[in-house]
């Protein structure tokens, strides 16, 4: 692909919602709390730089990661089965495959911080394997994959979205939907063990949103001029800036309570509708000329995403015992976790054994599906 044939914003989309899980889950402490330890003052630093990390969530790996299957379905057409067999393939593979890993790598932090006991316990139990493969809650960043496999069920949807752009409005309600099932689910079911699934599902279902502006994204991408999209721009920016304001309210709450504000239902908007915001600002500024090294990196944002708890983790327990104020913390997670993670991947996607596990290369033969070559999200 040629550099004026390439999207080259969207790759510099894919290594913003890489890089900014790194700045994300190193701006909390060890036991994923916003600094609860240290007086106000110190949390000040740290929280203002996740309110900028966090205006790219997961949420926009989803809309990018829908945005180009069905990119690549306006070149290669396929049926339903073989896109779904193909994109089992292409994400549930490695995902088993880090599933165990971090089952196993997360001893070290448990023995560490010492609860290695109980996890060791968790271990042991069928039902907490369920989890691991189901929802991918063997660690913090793991839910990623099945939710977006479970998302990409209903491409279909996305595809009349991609027809009708102004379908890609109804991530509003989506999102409405999502607030109201969740305080539902969460009230009634509390303490039962089909609570994450629940909680899981209604996700999945009510994110269908994301996908929905994937499609009109690409719709608008395809029918309309980029002159035009270039004059909607301002207008963006302009709904991006009150959506910042209203997340820095919610960062003030978090600053004074030393807790996550998920009962603030302007946060959870602000929060929620970022990443929409972020993709088309990128994409109405998609007609300028990118700088090209961004195609070059962009590749190993998945791996990236995938990869960064392992040097985390590493950091945090260095971390462990010190004095630090939180921002010194931060930064050192950070300039541990970024270049190392990075490193890791770079060379795994060079090993041919092991190129596929960051998604590079080809997968291992797993009965039941076609071999098949992929080049990462």
């Amino acid at each position: 692909m040629t550099e004026q044939v390439r999207m080259v914003w969207l790759d510099a989309l894919r290594l913003i919602a890489g890089v900014s899980m790194v700045g994300l889950h190193a701006t909390a402490d060890s036991m994923g709390q916003p600094f609860a330890a240290f007086e106000t003052s110190e949390r000040i630093a740290p929280m203002l730089l996740r309110a900028v990390i966090y205006t790219a969530r997961t949420e926009l790996f989803l809309i990018i990661s829908v945005f180009l299957l069905l990119l690549a379905l306006e070149t290669r057409p396929k049926t339903y089965a073989a896109v779904m067999r193909i994109q089992a393939r292409r994400l549930l593979v490695p995902f088993a495959f880090w599933t165990l890993f971090y089952a196993a790598y997360n001893l070290i932090k448990a023995e560490t911080f010492g609860y290695a006991a109980p996890y060791i316990d968790q271990l042991s139990k069928p039902f907490e394997w369920f989890g691991f493969f189901l929802l991918g809650d063997v660690k913090y960043h793991m839910h990623f994959i099945p939710t977006l496999f479970g998302l990409l069920l209903f491409y279909p949807l996305f595809r009349l979205a991609q027809q009708f752009p102004m379908i890609g409005l109804m991530v509003l309600a989506c999102l409405a939907a999502k607030r109201e099932m969740d305080v539902f689910v969460w009230s009634t079911f509390w303490g039962q063990e089909g609570l994450p699934y629940l909680v899981r599902g209604v996700k999945i279902l009510t994110y269908c949103g994301y996908g929905m502006v994937a499609g009109a994204a690409l719709g608008i991408w395809q029918q309309v001029e980029p002159a035009v999209r270039r004059q909607w721009f301002v207008l963006i920016a302009f709904v991006g800036a009150m959506l910042f304001l209203i997340k820095l309210i919610a960062t003030y709450k978090t600053i004074e309570t030393a807790q996550w504000q998920h009962g603030f239902t302007p946060g959870y908007w602000a929060d929620f509708l970022m990443p929409v915001v972020l993709f088309m600002g990128c994409l109405c500024l998609g007609h300028l000329r990118w700088p090209s090294v961004i195609s070059k990196w962009a590749p190993y944002s998945f791996g990236i995403y995938l990869c960064h708890p392992i040097f985390l983790d590493v950091s945090e327990i260095l971390l462990r015992g010190t004095a630090w104020p939180p921002i010194a913390q931060v930064g050192f997670k950070i300039a541990v976790a970024i270049p190392l993670t990075t490193a890791l991947v770079v060379l795994l996607s060079r090993n041919s054994v092991l190129g596929w596990t960051v998604g590079m290369g080809h997968l291992p033969r797993v009965p039941g599906f076609n071999k098949l070559k992929v080049k990462g999200i």
